[in-house]
């Protein structure tokens, strides 16, 4: 019995083997386009996720370098508050009458204006 099934899976292998088209020399064609879809896939890629969110990554870090005392500012958990102290990695924001409140300097999240400017005008 073990030998009817060698011989019929043989058989069955060289049928196929013979029915299969011959394997093609290169395969360039096909390669190519493969190698084109992903090159195009990454460039896709770049342009429209990887290089704004680095745009806008650079403007953050531009905008808590600069800042000053009398900026006012809203943190990232909504404070709003003027800037009157700073240090290396702290901001100090005054949000009322004898409050201060400090934050990581990393937790501002926009400057609303400069008060040194506002009173110029």
């Amino acid at each position: 019995m073990f030998e009817s099934t060698v011989t019929v899976l043989f058989s069955a292998a060289q049928t196929a083997a013979q029915a299969a088209p011959p394997p093609s020399g290169s395969g360039g064609p096909q390669l190519n386009s493969l190698l084109f879809m992903i090159v195009a896939m990454f460039g896709i890629m770049y342009f429209f996720m990887i290089r704004p969110q680095q745009k806008r990554e650079r403007e953050r870090r531009e905008m808590l370098s600069s800042l000053s005392k009398g900026d006012k500012v809203v943190t990232s958990g909504g404070i709003c508050g003027t800037v009157v102290g700073l240090s290396e990695d702290r901001v100090i924001l005054k949000v009322a009458e004898n409050v201060t409140i400090e934050f990581l300097r990393g937790a501002v999240a926009q400057v609303i204006s400069k008060e040194k400017e506002s009173k110029k005008n």
